[in-house]
């Protein structure tokens, strides 16, 4: 289906925006995989010929919540949520703004490959974007090396737990009608 042409806003009120982390380390079997949703978002695909020519992202680093956490010797409660976020906040996003810009959007796999510039901690690096659009449905996926926009991913117990360099973003939406 070939989307009208013109610039499309999403948000929370439009979909998700999760980041996927993974344990690692000697006693990775204590930790927790999180699920996380960003709360504070905005997308804006612009569209002419019936496909996207251009996506930027802005996400609130300091508005993460935790909303799941698989694995693990027990489960997490609110107390452990609230220090994961905190954990976020101060030592890692640092409250900060991400951004995502399009550089170049072409044919790829199952939909399209969008490249483009991801700003985190004021480090600018190239990023590769899995998008699908079919019909109103809008889906992203991405993998962000942490260490490659300087980021030391989080460790604990002497670095006998760590969170996996890797992290997965996705963003499943509706386009607006």
């Amino acid at each position: 289906m070939e989307l009208a042409a013109g610039t499309y806003e999403l948000g929370p009120d439009d979909g998700t925006l999760a980041v996927r982390t993974y344990r690692t380390g000697a006693v990775a079997k204590a930790g927790h995989d999180l699920v996380l949703h960003v709360g504070a978002w905005r997308a804006t695909v612009e569209v002419a010929a019936g496909r996207p020519t251009s996506v930027a992202l802005e996400a609130d680093g300091s508005s993460f919540r935790v909303i799941d956490g698989t694995g693990g010797i027990q489960a997490l409660d609110d107390s452990d949520r609230a220090n994961i976020v905190q954990t976020i906040d101060d030592e890692i996003l640092e409250r900060t703004t991400v951004t995502f810009r399009s550089t170049e959007i072409e044919a790829g796999g199952a939909g399209l490959r969008v490249r483009g510039d991801l700003t985190l901690l004021g480090t600018t690096r190239p990023l590769d974007v899995e998008l699908t659009v079919d019909g109103g449905d809008l889906r992203a996926r991405a993998v962000v090396k942490q260490s490659s926009w300087g980021l030391k991913p989080y460790s604990t117990l002497f670095g006998a737990l760590k969170v996996a360099d890797d992290v997965e973003i996705a963003v499943d939406a509706k386009l607006p009608q």
